[in-house]
């Protein structure tokens, strides 16, 4: 038999490493081409090696929750050396039953759902079934976790121990090091989005029918963003060694919360997109983020993040620069208040405080001002749905 050697893929343009998460393939099974083998995580995101062709599952050399480099070997497949010999086997595996027991556990979502519920592997039989075929379903372990947690909290201590996930892990280890290495600054402006406000309540209806997603007040942020960038281009960099590496496009990641911590898929270019754009691309990656569905393209060659607390009703606060980058935007809560206008009267406004958090051995707090400035300005006085200059 001819031997493959299966090795961890360059997942990303900054990603050097990533940890195993499961196998989901054994020695001595049957894997055809392009079936998925193992699941990895790296700080960006999660993601599925394919088996290169089909052939035996010989020997699995990296264990799960093994943190392996990038180019190294993972496992080494069997093949045959003529073609015809494997596929009655392969015939065979496909013509299985579908809805038994063992597909629903080699199933990459369920398995990750039992695992974030507690739920141990010699539990599956007690669970009721209500998929086609008596397959087992998300809905059917929600359920099952929802019934028996009264019961597990019962029985548990005051305390408990939970390993920290691989991604949660790599995102623990680039926050120190973008900490640490970082001196960071950080700066805070009140912004009016009454107008914003007022035009979203008006066009709602309508963009979602035009578009088939929700406006909102972060599209337009993201939109103020790359226009204030181009004023001021050092926000937009990174730094390497004593080289400060502008960026003249604006890639813009956005923080979405997903349930093992946070994933920051990327906007490409979003300096040239109107809202309707922005919109669309922020609902579907923030959609993809959830389920686990990003490529590693979509988490690659972000130049600057926003992230937006205010979804949680947080008025303030100083995010983490993201490393390499040298800034990120911090979007709070809107608020109602009181203001005094120019003519010295008084009215009730839509009021938004967002943070900038950056790199002080890069740009200098009166550029960051002026950065805010800028965005603050786009956001009160562009309110438009064009498409961007």
């Amino acid at each position: 038999m001819n031997d493959i050697l299966i090795t961890l893929p360059k997942l990303g343009e900054s990603i050097v490493s990533a940890t195993i998460i499961q196998w989901f393939k054994k020695v001595g099974d049957i894997v055809a081409l392009d079936e998925p083998l193992l699941e990895v995580s790296t700080d960006k995101v999660n993601s599925e090696i394919p088996s290169p062709a089909a052939g035996i599952l010989q020997e699995i050399i990296a264990e799960a929750c093994q943190e392996v480099q990038v180019g190294e070997t993972l496992a080494i497949l069997s093949t045959t050396a003529h073609k015809k010999s494997l596929e009655p086997t392969l015939k065979a595996a496909a013509a299985l039953p579908t809805g038994t027991a063992n597909e629903d556990l080699l199933t990459p979502a369920v398995l990750r759902l039992l695992k974030e519920k507690g739920i141990d592997l010699s539990e599956i039989d007690r669970i009721p079934r209500t998929g086609h075929g008596g397959r087992l379903t998300k809905n059917d372990i929600e359920a099952y976790s929802s019934s028996e947690q009264p019961q597990k909290s019962a029985s548990k201590e005051s305390c408990e121990r939970v390993k920290m996930t691989p991604m949660r892990k790599a995102i623990a280890e680039n926050m120190v090091r973008s900490f640490y290495e970082a001196p960071h600054a950080s700066l805070i402006t009140e912004i009016d989005v009454t107008n914003i406000v007022n035009l979203i309540k008006e066009q709602k209806e309508s963009f979602l029918k035009q578009t088939g997603v929700k406006l909102t007040v972060t599209s337009f942020v993201a939109r103020a963003i790359g226009r204030a960038v181009a004023a001021y281009p050092l926000i937009n960099s990174s730094l390497e060694s004593d080289t400060i590496v502008m960026k003249h496009f604006v890639n813009l990641g956005v923080a979405v919360s997903v349930d093992q911590g946070v994933m920051v898929p990327v906007i490409h270019h979003c300096h040239k997109l109107s809202i309707a754009e922005i919109s669309r691309r922020i609902s579907d990656l923030a959609d993809r983020a959830r389920r686990h569905a990003l490529t590693p393209e979509d988490v690659s060659g972000g130049t600057i993040t926003m992230t937006n607390f205010g979804m949680t009703g947080t008025q303030i606060g100083i995010p983490i620069i993201r490393f390499p980058e040298v800034a990120i935007v911090g979007i709070g809560a809107i608020t109602k208040k009181v203001m005094v206008m120019p003519d010295d009267t008084t009215a009730i406004r839509s009021i938004m405080m967002i943070s900038l958090t950056f790199d002080h051995r890069v740009l200098d707090g009166l550029y960051g001002c002026g950065f805010l400035s800028e965005l603050k300005k786009h956001l009160e006085i562009d309110t438009d749905l064009d498409s961007c200059d």
